[in-house]
């Protein structure tokens, strides 16, 4: 794919580097409006969805992980086969991340040095060296839309020393990357921690090396939320309003409305489908659980208001049936309805832009939505990075 292919266009006037925009991503598989949600097929595939159940839910762009098609099926043969489009029967754009969150996620598992990463394989223990290199070449043959570079990622807490050191190597690596594959539109990840110098840092020395569009890194892993929108705000007042933006593993409804707030375009996070399996269900008001005794006998859908398939023909008694019962079908259609959710969430803040009204939205939606307990929030999710550390089975 050559990178001219790849265009972002603003379709909204917003007032400065930090605020809500609306714009259009243009890449050789199709178009998408942004603010959008990418739903995560790490393994080249939505877990429990066909490609046009994920199409049905208003989704135009997919994620899919560099690092973990490289280890199985492995990059050449999904070349041979094709490329990732073709290979998991999805049209529209792609973007892959390298996977530089999971080899570092990786700890006691591998070594890293200035040429690469060396990594014991979370599959089978077999010794791999992944190096920019390698990662531009994996996501090459995969045939994406958008690449991310191979970054040093660290815990959101890490000291301003680590930190600076990782946000060093990672412009040093993207270097590294764009010259490797040239013809790919690669992104440029923003690390820093919590360190505002760094971020402000590196969000500059990002931009005058001219991405086609920047990432937001490091973020989302450990931090507390308030700090995690102040680092948020810090990076996008450094970037051109002409390129997208993109907040990684970001997905709570609150945090998009919070994120596109900050001038954010873009966000993946897999849990959207992680709660959907475990019958946690989005809705206006917060989650709910599906398996919760009161669901027992209730006729109606999940909200009234959504358009999705499970919510379009069947009731919440019949959830509630599924789960308790364990039935795959259950999964499926919590899945449909959390992604159709997210999808839709980032369509009503496109509207609420285009209609001069995002501020007004944003607080009817945060003054009604009931977040998570932080300390439940942080609770799940070191319980499933420790059952997961590499990510697969959380998509």
């Amino acid at each position: 794919m050559s990178r001219q292919e790849f265009h972002y266009r603003l379709t909204s006037s917003p007032d400065s580097p930090v605020a809500p925009r609306a714009g259009v991503v243009t890449t050789p598989h199709g178009s998408f409006e942004t603010p959008a949600f990418m739903p995560v097929g790490t393994l080249a595939t939505v877990k429990t969805l066909l490609p046009d159940e994920v199409a049905a839910t208003g989704a135009g762009i997919l994620l899919v992980n560099g690092y973990h098609l490289y280890l199985r099926p492995g990059h050449e043969l999904i070349e041979r086969m094709g490329g990732v489009h073709r290979f998991m029967g999805w049209n529209g754009p792609i973007l892959s991340d390298s996977g530089g969150f999971q080899v570092f996620s990786l700890a006691g598992l591998r070594k890293i040095t200035e040429q690469g990463v060396t990594f014991r394989s979370h599959i089978d223990g077999s010794e791999h060296f992944y190096t920019p290199e390698l990662a531009m070449e994996v996501q090459a043959a995969l045939g994406v839309d958008i690449a991310m570079p191979l970054d040093h990622v660290l815990p959101g807490t890490s000291d301003e020393r680590a930190a600076r050191d990782a946000v060093e190597r990672t412009l040093r690596w993207y270097e590294r990357c764009r010259i490797a594959q040239p013809g790919l539109a690669t992104f440029a990840i923003i690390q820093g921690g919590v360190h505002e110098p760094l971020r402000r840092f590196h969000a500059r020395e990002a931009v005058a090396a001219g991405a086609p569009g920047y990432s937001i890194g490091g973020l989302s892993v450990g931090e507390s939320k308030d700090l995690m929108w102040a680092m948020t705000s810090v990076v996008t007042a450094e970037l051109p309003v002409d390129r997208p933006r993109y907040l990684m593993g970001v997905g709570s409804p609150e945090d998009l409305v919070n994120a596109v707030a900050r001038g954010v375009d873009m966000f993946d996070c897999v849990l959207a489908t992680r709660l959907g399996r475990n019958g946690a269900l989005f809705t206006d008001d917060g989650r709910v659980n599906i398996r919760n005794a009161r669901f027992r006998e209730d006729p109606e859908p999940i909200d009234k208001g959504c358009k999705c398939l499970s919510c379009a023909r069947f009731s919440m008694a019949y959830l509630h049936h599924l789960f308790r019962n364990d039935e795959m079908l259950g999964y499926r259609l919590a899945t449909i309805h959390n992604v159709h959710y997210l999808v839709r969430l980032c369509e009503r803040m496109r509207d609420a832009i285009a209609a001069g009204r995002f501020e007004d939205f944003a607080g009817e939606y945060l003054g009604r939505y009931r977040p998570t307990d932080e300390s439940t929030r942080m609770e799940q999710k070191a319980r499933w990075q420790a059952s997961d550390p590499a990510g697969a089975k959380g998509t």
